[in-house]
């Protein structure tokens, strides 16, 4: 079983990024609810961030990614704009154990 971090280490509207087994990965919580991702732009198959934990855009309202300001929709990970618009970021499947988020098979 792996244990990312607790529920309430995820600051509201704030991302953390993870590493587990060479495969990056960043979560973000919005409205107490916690979405997972691949952290790679579907555009050019970049690390979505340039600094730590640094996955927002500036009203922290949407996914940025840093390189090309593609802009992602939190909660499904729906690019909306930059140059792959209509694409999407990898979802990670993961539950919710005693408020610790847990990566599904992992």
């Amino acid at each position: 079983m792996t244990v990312l971090c607790h529920i309430d280490e995820l600051p509201e509207n704030e991302a953390r990024g993870f590493e587990v087994d060479e495969l990056n990965l960043f979560a973000v919580k919005k409205d107490g609810q916690v979405f997972l991702y691949r952290n790679q732009c579907p555009h050019l198959g970049v690390e979505l961030n340039w600094l730590e934990d640094q996955f927002l855009d500036m009203d922290g309202a949407l996914i940025q990614c840093a390189t090309h300001g593609a802009l992602f929709i939190i909660e499904d990970g729906e690019c909306v704009a930059g140059p792959c618009q209509g694409q999407s970021l990898a979802p990670i499947g993961f539950d919710l154990i005693d408020g610790q988020v847990v990566l599904r098979g992992g």
